[in-house]
């Protein structure tokens, strides 16, 4: 299985001119640190790849060094759309010979990711080709109408969940899916599941339960986790 690090955003919403990913959180390690620990020091993962702003590239070869993380090959430059950091991880693997793997996609910016859930997704991945993270939502879910911000309608609560990461496809799954979405004039999509269920909607994605711990951190407040 092959992790894929996907921290190729600003972070603009940190009010901060440092990345988010290089941001410290309350122990003075780095988001990215974190992020990365998780995953090299996990025994199902077998290699490990950074898709990283591209002015940030050599700064993350620095930390790979210092925290001598000997499963990341690959760092390579992501994109201004998380789609594009997607497809700069897929195209890092399109010349393998065997396409018989899963790729593990992950926010960096979620830094608390446990061993449990890995292996949840590690161990789903034998009997599904497409995995997702989730939790059912505690709260109440209203679709808004952007224009006048009313309440257009309430959906069932119990049938609501809140998206995870990582996500898991088997490689040959999300490379053709991605592959239908660029002919597509109107594609666009907030995270990898989004395009595999749109694009491969034959192809069922099996849910495995995530945790509260498990936030992205977005705002200033989220660092004092």
């Amino acid at each position: 299985m092959i992790a894929v690090l996907l921290a190729g955003g600003s972070g603009s919403r940190m009010q901060s001119d440092t990345p988010k990913q290089f941001l410290p959180l309350a122990d003075g390690r780095s988001i990215l640190e974190h992020s990365v620990e998780a995953f090299n020091s996990h025994e199902d993962v077998d290699e490990i790849c950074i898709v990283m702003n591209p002015d940030w590239i050599d700064a993350t070869n620095a930390l790979v060094a210092k925290n001598g993380w000997s499963k990341v090959k690959h760092v390579v430059p992501g994109g201004a759309e998380r789609y594009l950091s997607s497809l700069a991880a897929i195209e890092c693997f399109l010349d393998r010979d065997d396409d018989d793997f899963f790729l593990l996609l992950h926010d960096a910016a979620r830094p608390f990711v446990s061993p449990d859930i890995i292996s949840r997704v590690r161990q789903a991945c034998s009997s599904h080709r497409a995995v997702a993270v989730g939790i059912p939502s505690t709260d109440t879910i209203w679709q808004v109408n952007p224009f006048n911000a009313t309440i257009q309608r309430i959906p069932e609560r119990a049938i609501m969940w809140r998206a995870q990461t990582p996500q898991a496809f088997h490689f040959p799954l999300l490379r053709d899916a991605y592959q239908r979405a660029l002919q597509d004039p109107q594609f666009h999509a907030t995270d990898d599941c989004g395009v595999v269920a749109r694009y491969a909607p034959e192809v069922p994605i099996h849910i495995v339960m995530g945790d509260e711990q498990n936030i992205k951190i977005t705002i200033p407040q989220d660092l004092k986790q």
